[in-house]
């Protein structure tokens, strides 16, 4: 457990009143990135305060009307689930990180360049966005921020979110291998020929068709057929 001085604030707002809790950052971190599924050796000090400042104590009543309960616990989740923590530089940092390759990974995956209707390089959105100097927010969804930077690329890169629908035959020897990563990409139908050979007819973002055919080929020794469907 940390010293007080390295300790992170939570903070809650509820009926008007607002409250504080100090938290170890590592383990809060980990707790909210979903890789620690507990709570213990988060908390620093088993108190609720008005204002950490001040030293001064939330009253028990109004810890009562604000979270149900006065179990420390139960109010340590609910600090965690619907507060805001605090970060220190170093996690702030990385979650503005993970965050933005997150985004350019999703527009990346799904998205085609309208001219010439091959996905974007990764690259290519990096640099777009260090020129309209887009800052991520690290507190705000995904989803919300890409439709954000999708408004200010769009005049700099011709984009265009589609799908594409594709038939896939596999020969027998490769059909039961390719199976699991060809389901992956969603199967809309099958067919397994008597001769072994494997029928399917898939559907993905147009972004991913590129990837899918590079793993079906090194999965099938390029020995797969594929053909795009209207």
């Amino acid at each position: 457990m940390v010293s007080l001085d390295k300790a992170i604030l939570a903070s809650y707002d509820k009926e008007g009143k607002h409250f504080e809790i100090y938290v170890d950052p590592t383990p809060t971190y980990q707790y909210l990135e979903g890789s620690k599924k507990d709570l213990r050796n988060i908390l620093v000090v088993e108190e609720v305060y008005e204002d950490t400042k001040k030293g001064d104590r939330a009253k028990a009543a109004d810890i009562q009307k604000a979270f149900g309960t006065t179990d420390i616990y139960e109010i340590l989740k609910i600090f965690l689930e619907k507060g805001e923590v605090q970060l220190t530089t170093e996690q702030r940092r990385k979650k503005v990180e993970d965050k933005r390759k997150q985004i350019i990974n999703m527009i990346c995956r799904e998205a085609i360049d309208v001219r010439t209707g091959a996905p974007i390089p990764v690259q290519r959105i990096e640099n777009a966005m260090e020129e309209l100097r887009f800052h991520v927010d690290p507190y705000v969804d995904t989803k919300t921020q890409m439709d954000e930077l999708l408004k200010k690329l769009r005049p700099l890169i011709p984009i265009k979110f589609e799908k594409v629908k594709l038939a896939v035959k596999v020969p027998p020897e490769y059909a039961h291998r390719a199976y699991g990563t060809i389901k992956s990409y969603g199967i809309q139908k099958e067919q397994w020929l008597r001769d072994g050979y494997l029928i399917v007819v898939v559907e993905m973002p147009a972004g991913m068709q590129g990837e899918f055919l590079d793993k079906l080929n090194k999965l099938t020794s390029g020995q797969v057929e594929t053909k795009k469907m209207d």
